[in-house]
């Protein structure tokens, strides 16, 4: 399906349905799988080609799930080649991209990356929604025929088989924590007890610190045995009614029953400390790493997973802020109108400062009256006051930054 000659506000409602279906996938910024691991390396061995990719896009960036032969695990959206794939939903094929006009001075053609093919089709779910992309590229220009083209359609049709299969996964098949997906939903019944017996209940998310330094140092099997020891080393001083997830590469998240604000804090620095003091030995050598955190509890606003991990984050964040390794609660944010009650959302924004001169694209991720979670591409140079626009709510409001990273802004509405 092209996009020519659709009206903007198609458009608009085209990348709305998208983005929801990427969403419900629940795939961004999630584990590395070996599953997908090995489609790639398939690609570079069908083909002969330097480079294999499985790709997810949401609003503002092409996030890597899976690839081999590139050093980065994600680009902007607007300087992709997937992108055309994205807004055509159509394969395409480069032989040569320093003979086709759209790429021939781009950074990636022209820099030391040396791009020269690329083949690249759509990620389509049942549905049809073009979630991603699945790619050959290479760094010397060649053909690609029609029974080329098919068998990486075939390739991406089993990295969508393996995307939707993974919904059904309970266990981190690294750490032995539970998956993303299983742990919200374990959450939710512990919080729906906890309410209904008036009992406090705890969220405590935790990132371990300079996590790409060491994957980048040491390899990503160094990166591997780091999350495991991390993992390891919280199950083992945790209670076992206390429920121990992991969200995404380097983030962990805990929900902790009968426990109130204080005590988690406790539970966290506790967490902290033992993270900070232990050895990770491997063919690498031995490594020390450590580890932020961020605590939330049961509150009036704070009666579902998603507000309380939009919470944790938010002190999280704030604690990396502030020097890594260390432990901060939400309530010490002294932010309580930008983190009310959140919902869990993907919606494509804008974030606006510089009297309207400047603009950076971003991806909404939580979404309340009173704030928002917002990830960039990179946070370097925004303000600490913008103005957020979503385009598919027809909503724009001023935004104060109560804490951030490298790529992710907890805002709340002014």
């Amino acid at each position: 399906m092209k996009t020519f000659g659709k009206s903007s506000t198609e458009l608009v409602q085209r990348e709305r349905e998208r983005l929801a279906a990427l969403e419900n996938l629940d795939l961004l910024d999630s584990p590395r799988d070996e599953g997908f691991d090995r489609i790639v390396r398939l690609i570079q061995t069908v083909f002969t080609v330097d480079i294999g990719l499985v790709s997810v896009i949401d609003a503002h960036r092409q996030w890597y799930k899976a690839c081999s032969g590139l050093s980065n695990d994600e680009v902007p959206r607007a300087d992709s080649f997937c992108r055309y794939v994205l807004d055509d939903e159509q394969p395409m094929v480069i032989q040569d991209a320093t003979k086709d006009p759209r790429f021939l001075a781009h950074p990636a053609v022209t820099g030391d990356t040396h791009i020269r093919f690329y083949a690249g089709v759509p990620l389509k779910t049942k549905a049809g929604h073009s979630i991603g992309t699945v790619c050959a590229i290479d760094r010397t220009p060649r053909s690609f025929g029609r029974k080329d083209l098919g068998i990486l359609q075939e390739l991406a049709g089993a990295a969508m088989d393996r995307m939707e299969l993974m919904q059904t996964a309970a266990t981190d098949s690294l750490t032995d924590a539970l998956t993303r997906r299983a742990f919200k939903r374990e959450a939710e019944q512990l919080i729906a007890s906890a309410l209904r017996h008036k009992q406090d209940l705890a969220c405590v998310v935790l990132d371990v610190d300079h996590f790409k330094r060491v994957n980048d140092t040491y390899g990503h099997a160094a990166g591997d045995e780091v999350l495991k020891a991390v993992a390891a080393t919280c199950r083992a001083n945790l209670r076992t009614s206390d429920l121990f997830g992991r969200l995404g590469g380097e983030e962990f998240a805990i929900v902790l029953s009968h426990t109130g604000a204080e005590d988690a804090l406790k539970t966290a620095e506790k967490l902290r400390a033992e993270i900070a003091a232990l050895p990770v030995t491997g063919d690498f050598g031995t490594l020390n790493v450590t580890a932020s955190f961020g605590g939330s509890a049961l509150s009036i606003v704070g009666r579902d997973i998603e507000t309380l991990l939009a919470q944790a984050d938010a002190a999280m964040y704030r604690a990396k802020e502030t020097g890594r390794n260390r432990c901060m609660s939400w309530t010490a944010l002294n932010a309580a109108p930008g983190t009310g009650a959140r919902r869990r959302v993907l919606k494509a924004g804008v974030i606006i400062f510089n009297d309207r001169r400047s603009t950076i694209d971003c991806t909404v991720k939580s979404l309340g009256v009173d704030g928002a979670g917002i990830t960039v591409s990179n946070s370097a140079g925004i303000p600490p006051d913008f103005t957020l626009s979503i385009k598919a709510d027809a909503f724009e409001t001023t935004c104060a930054v109560l804490s951030r990273d490298r790529q992710n802004l907890e805002v709340a509405f002014r």
